[in-house]
């Protein structure tokens, strides 16, 4: 029997917006905030897949490669705590259509090869600190930052040595809208 593998497909930040969230977060939280997500780890999660088996993470790369969809923008402009998993993030007010369907699809796929789906809304976000349980200030704004998503991404979450890092594992291009 082979090792399962804890994947999921997302979308990731370019390192120069890695480093302005970095800043930011460090700017406008205190250090007691919970535990702060790695520049490298910071991203937007299409489809959380779980552990799963090699023979699953093969049928979902074949399907990811069959997706056809378009290059978006997206405005990182909103930012929120849900106490109950901790997670302080920033995400965006209005999500693309362009995100939403490309997340839609890879969340059945997923559900279809037999990977449990939240049957919560998707909410588009990039996760600052984890373990956030107290009451956190969260800022008045956001600096609005853009994200031009030109490419989606599987990676492995690995946890070693005490710490998670994500390890990509494959990326496909999204295409470009036709000229109108």
């Amino acid at each position: 029997m082979s090792a399962e593998r804890r994947l999921f497909f997302a979308l990731s930040l370019p390192a120069k917006l890695q480093k302005q969230v970095i800043k930011w977060r460090a700017d406008h939280f205190p250090a007691e905030t919970g535990r702060p997500v790695a520049a490298a780890n910071l991203h937007i999660t299409l489809a959380f897949l779980g552990e799963i088996s090699e023979l699953k993470a093969e049928a979902l790369t074949r399907v990811a490669g069959r997706i056809q969809a378009k290059k978006f923008s997206l405005t990182l402009d909103d930012i929120g705590h849900w106490p109950g998993s901790g997670v302080v993030w920033i995400g965006t007010k209005r999500a693309p259509n362009a995100l939403l369907q490309l997340a839609s699809v890879l969340r059945s796929h997923a559900a279809r090869n037999g990977c449990h789906q939240s049957t919560l809304p998707f909410h588009p976000h990039v996760t600052l600190y984890r373990n956030a349980t107290r009451p956190v200030a969260i800022p008045p704004a956001t600096p609005e930052w853009m994200l031009e998503a030109t490419e989606f991404s599987l990676y492995e979450s690995l946890y070693e040595k005490g710490r998670t890092r994500y390890r990509c594992l494959q990326t496909w291009p999204l295409a470009d809208a036709p000229a109108t």
